[in-house]
């Protein structure tokens, strides 16, 4: 458990899947992407928890009170061809931000990826949230401008799978 003060950072269990799913609908709200989540506590427990995992958790605490969470999980670079790992979300919740807590969050991130022997860690960050692109940039991290990020989701994963032509799929 990695200690700061005021604050309590650990690895998320399956007891913390209702503190985990009411911070993840914080930051569902805070990105205005409240009509994105889908995730269910069932889902999220057998995603984080179950037979294979997905990804992993950290927990920050203010006292017994829930403060944030980051949930991070491996990619593969055949550049380096080591493993990498990817923060898909660091959040902290209003009330405790500018206090260090999402700096001691992404470190904890960092030194689990050296740990593992990680050699990139990655993440991205909305546009429009330049406060982020500061508090990034601040710590060492470097946007990436020449990089775009692609998604295929709904319908049009499935089309993409079955090799169909669909709304966004170009005919080969």
């Amino acid at each position: 458990m990695a200690q700061s003060p005021g604050f309590t950072i650990r690895a998320a269990t399956e007891d913390d899947v209702p503190r985990l799913m009411a911070l993840i609908q914080d930051l569902a709200v805070y990105e205005k992407l409240t009509h994105e989540v889908a995730a269910t506590e069932a889902s999220l427990q057998g995603s984080l928890f179950g037979e294979a995992p997905a990804a992993e958790a950290l927990l920050a605490f203010a006292g017994e009170e829930p403060a944030g969470f980051a949930v991070y999980f491996h990619t593969y670079s055949t550049f380096l061809a080591r493993r990498g790992m990817y923060l898909h979300d660091l959040y902290v919740s209003p009330e405790y931000r500018r206090r260090g807590l999402g700096t001691r969050l992404l470190r904890r991130v960092a030194a689990i990826a050296v740990e593992r022997g990680c050699g990139r860690f990655e993440w991205v960050a909305l546009d429009w949230n330049t406060d982020a692109h500061r508090f990034y940039e601040d710590l060492g991290a470097e946007m990436l401008p020449e990089w775009r990020t692609f998604r295929v989701v709904g319908d049009s994963l499935r089309r993409l799978a079955e090799g169909g032509r669909g709304e966004g799929l170009r005919k080969e």
